[in-house]
Order: C-alpha cells, then structure tokens, then sequence
C-alpha cells in the first residue's frame, strides 16, 4: 500500500504524525505537503496528491488544510477521485462504506492530531460495502454535463 499525503502550514504538524503512524505500519508515504509553517496554498500540495492516487502510484491519499473544504474541493476536482471531509469517527466509516472514497480530508483547525490519527486508522480499515452504493456511484459522471 502506498499513501500520498498532502497539507498546506495548517497541516503540517498533523502530517507529520500521520506519517509516522503510516510508516510504523510499513506503509510508503509519497510526501506532496509542506514541511513548514510558512503559508502555502492547499491546492499546490493537493493536486499532486489527487494525480498519484488516479494514476495509480498511490492506493489512497490524505490531504490536510485549515478547513479540509479547500482540500476536499481541489482534489474532487480530478475525475478520479472522491474525496470526503471528516470530522468524527462514523463520518470516516460512512465515506469508505458508502462512498468508497480514496482521498480523505482533514480539517485541522477543527481537530486533534489524535483524532486524526484515528480518523486515518479507520479510513484504511474500512471497507468499501459495494451494492447499492456502487450504483450510486456509478452516477457520479466523470464528466459532466
């Protein structure tokens, strides 16, 4: 499994942690984010992220901003990609359950890095329940009108 992990200055320090966490359990992390606390702009950290994972050099990706809005619209912006904004444990479960989601965004200003920590444990554990939610997806256009 390869993560690709995008932040902007709100989330470095919560990238950081993830990839520890990431790395701990023998997971390659391709690094797209800031590693400063300079300001940056999300999208710069956000497209890289959402490339890798729709041209398969990554199975997932994590992308990290203020809000987690900025990131989550940049990166659902790519075809490929479905991205969801978490706050709790079962928003998590519901975007990969549901939703089969293959970015998830994350709102640092608005959580703890341990939250974090178990929003990504939980995101990588969940699988995808397929069935009527495949058909919803499946109306998700990869282009549109």
């Amino acid at each position: 499994m390869v993560i690709a992990i995008g932040n902007d200055h709100a989330g470095t320090e919560y990238k950081f942690e993830i990839i520890k966490l990431l790395e701990h359990k023998g997971i390659k992390v391709l690094n797209f984010g800031t590693d400063s606390n300079g300001s940056m702009d999300y999208a710069d950290a956000v497209h890289p992220v959402a490339n890798a994972v729709e041209n398969g050099e990554a199975t997932y990706g994590i992308v990290i901003c203020g809000s987690g809005n900025g990131a989550q619209m940049t990166a659902n912006k790519h075809q490929g990609i479905r991205a969801g904004l978490v706050w709790n444990n079962e928003i998590v479960q519901l975007i990969r359950q549901h939703n089969n989601a293959n970015v998830l965004a994350i709102p640092a200003r608005f959580v703890s890095v341990q939250q974090a920590l178990g929003f990504v444990e939980i995101f990588l554990n969940t699988e995808f329940e397929g069935g009527r939610h495949q058909n919803r997806i499946d109306k998700i256009p990869t282009t549109c009108c």
